[in-house]
């Protein structure tokens, strides 16, 4: 693979997203590996938990827009329904997965990264990470359980905050919100993350298995029918003026002039 590169140190799998070129953006092929990689480490018995990162200076930068832009002559609802498939299956394999799952966000993790990074068990962030919802800001509604995630760790009040303004939050801010539970200084990261995966890997691996499914057995319900609505949302979204307006400006680099067409 070479979107996603897998490793593996004693008994603890690291998956780096790797296009840093793209602030780690995930496009189809790069959601395939993932799924890949997550299935390689649900079958690996010595594997006793996940760590999740970007490569370069991003976590994950959403879904890909740029490979949306393929379409914009055509029909922008088909790269957008594919994406969306994609990251859904990505978050319930994470949820699914009966080993704890830690993000090491160390730089921007917007959009479809920062739901990457929330539906992870864990999240330890380096102090100059960022995170935004992203998706109004081109015309979209958030998907991959955003508004679950964000609702249940910050608060409806918060949620509701950053998807009318969008605004960027800081580490600092992330962890008072509840979105991280620890912030580390940059060059830190990888080495916390390392010693919490340690930990957790010397742990009683059954135990934390049916923890987790406890917790899911609570959550899986809800999280599935908030993705399909969420689902259906930003495929209409994405059949919308504003939409194409969004994705435009984003590659022209301006801000976008929305009609609410």
């Amino acid at each position: 693979m070479a979107s996603v590169l897998l490793t593996v140190k004693g008994s603890v799998a690291t998956l780096t997203l790797n296009r840093p070129e793209s602030m780690n953006a995930v496009d189809p092929e790069t959601a395939r590996e993932l799924v890949t990689a997550l299935e390689q480490c649900r079958g690996e018995s010595k594997i006793r938990v996940v760590i999740v990162t970007g490569s370069g200076g991003a976590f994950c930068a959403g879904g890909d827009l740029k490979y949306c832009s393929r379409f914009l002559g055509s029909n922008p609802v088909e790269p957008i329904r594919e994406l969306t498939d994609c990251f859904h299956r990505i978050i319930l394999d994470i949820r699914i997965l009966p080993k704890p799952v830690i993000a090491a966000v160390n730089g921007v993790a917007a959009g479809g990264g920062m739901s990457l990074a929330l539906a992870c068990d864990l999240r330890i962030a380096a102090a100059d990470a960022q995170f935004r919802q992203a998706y109004t800001g081109v015309g979209l509604v958030p998907d991959a359980g955003w508004s679950l995630w964000v609702s249940l760790l910050s608060g409806f009040g918060r949620a509701s905050e950053m998807l009318f303004l969008d605004p960027v939050i800081d580490a600092g801010q992330a962890l008072q919100m509840g979105l991280v539970h620890k912030v580390v200084a940059p060059g830190e990261l990888a080495e916390e993350t390392s010693r919490l995966g340690a930990r957790l890997a010397e742990g009683p691996a059954r135990a934390h298995a049916l923890a987790k499914a406890a917790l899911n057995r609570g959550l899986l319900g809800a999280l599935e029918y908030q993705l399909e609505v969420e689902r259906q949302g930003v495929l209409q979204a994405a059949g919308t003026r504003d939409f194409r307006e969004g994705l435009t400006a984003f590659l022209e680099k301006r801000r976008p002039r929305f009609l609410g067409e």
